[in-house]
């Protein structure tokens, strides 16, 4: 995958838009750099470089990160003691947005550059590949981004909002950012491989209490206005075409635009 990513964001600039992701709020495609905001201030087609490596390493890439991101639906289905099967089936029945990107960010980058603004991923599972560090979180209760080591032979997985609204706030969809890599590294081009899993476009993203007393309980203790946030009453689609159409610089209107893109945590951002 990293082979191939190098190919194709090495092809002229020209070329990769024939493929950019355009502002209507949907994320597959090539984002140029500043194409979108990082702060407040159907069928696709592929260059030839991704279609030569299709076969024999996209989709295994993409089949074995389902894989992985299901069974660890499943864990997460039994732990919140949901129906069996329960998750799966919301994210395997039909068409989601759901997706394989490479991230490359340039060598030599001015230190505490943002590469990519503080956030929460849109969907379920985010499963990350990456070789060098910059990767920072922001766990709850705690106010100092904190940086995530990269390790050989492991991958990252972030939870994401819909699995955090699913749940009732049980699982929190985590905040982190990406800065050029720190000390030696910011020498060397920075790449990062993840698939995103997420529920098919028509899942209303609400938590799932009628399937769960454990779900049931935890939104019971919640206030009001936290239950309200947990239930926007809109499809996953709808939900991530928001957050992608609010990042894009060609659609801000000023700092609401901004805030419009935000999901869960956005208080913390």
């Amino acid at each position: 995958m990293f082979d191939m990513a190098a190919e194709t964001l090495d092809l002229p600039f020209e070329e990769k838009m024939k493929f950019e992701q355009g502002d209507a709020g949907l994320s597959f495609g090539y984002k140029f750099e500043g194409a979108s905001a990082v702060d407040a201030s159907a069928r696709r087609s592929y260059p030839s470089t991704v279609n030569n490596r299709m076969d024999s390493t996209i989709i295994p890439f993409v089949k074995k990160s389902i894989e992985i991101n299901d069974e660890i639906l499943s864990i997460f289905n039994t732990k919140l003691r949901l129906p069996q099967g329960e998750l799966i089936k919301l994210h395997s029945e039909e068409y989601s947005a759901s997706e394989a990107r490479t991230h490359k960010a340039r060598k030599n980058l001015p230190t505490g550059k943002t590469v990519l603004g503080a956030h929460t991923d849109f969907g379920s599972l985010s499963f990350l590949h990456n070789r060098m560090g910059g990767l920072q979180v922001l766990p709850p209760g705690v106010d100092e981004w904190q940086y995530v080591k990269p390790l050989p032979g492991h991958a990252i997985c972030n939870v994401g909002d819909t699995l955090a609204l699913l749940s009732g706030g049980i699982l929190h969809s985590n905040i982190h950012r990406v800065l050029p890599p720190p000390g030696a590294q910011a020498a060397f081009e920075r790449w990062s491989q993840v698939f995103f899993t997420r529920p098919g476009n028509s899942v209303i993203l609400r938590p799932l209490s009628n399937e769960s007393p454990l779900i049931a309980e935890a939104v019971n203790k919640l206030s009001d206005e936290q239950r309200e946030a947990l239930n926007p009453g809109v499809t996953a689609f709808d939900w991530i075409c928001r957050r992608v159409m609010n990042r894009r610089v060609k659609n801000r209107t000023g700092p609401e635009t901004w805030m419009a893109s935000k999901g869960t945590d956005q208080e913390r951002i």
